[in-house]
């Protein structure tokens, strides 16, 4: 496994009604959903890393820290982008935004951990 700082990930969405604010229960405005927000940032920080963990491996967020800066209309394209700013034993910590266009919609830190998924799951009776 061969992780350091500088890898970067990315995933864009087209902003639906499944997305909004409405959707979700987090708000009563027809605009991409905090909760949605994150989970992209998320995702970008996954597709980051992921194909540079070893056979065995996964990450698993333990830390979230989100402005949401700016609203995105249903049918807006947004990119959330995840880039790799430390690394400190199995701790990744990575620096997130989400863009439409030139605006940023929100930005922030994510921190995860690189776990066994084998031990993970069956440290919760799921293995």
């Amino acid at each position: 496994m061969t992780l350091e700082p500088g890898l970067d990930g990315s995933v864009e969405l087209t902003v639906g009604a499944v997305h909004t604010a409405i959707a979700v229960r987090s708000g009563d405005v027809p605009v991409l959903a905090t909760p949605v927000v994150v989970a992209l940032c998320e995702e970008a920080t996954v597709d980051a890393v992921s194909s540079r963990l070893d056979a065995g491996s996964t990450t698993v967020g333990t830390s979230v820290e989100i402005d949401h800066l700016a609203p995105s209309a249903v049918g807006a394209s947004v990119v959330a982008l995840a880039e790799l700013i430390a690394v400190d034993g199995r701790r990744l910590t990575f620096a997130v935004e989400v863009r439409e266009g030139t605006k940023t919609v929100a930005r922030g830190t994510v921190t995860r951990v690189v776990v066994d998924r084998d031990r993970f799951l069956d440290a919760l009776g799921r293995g």
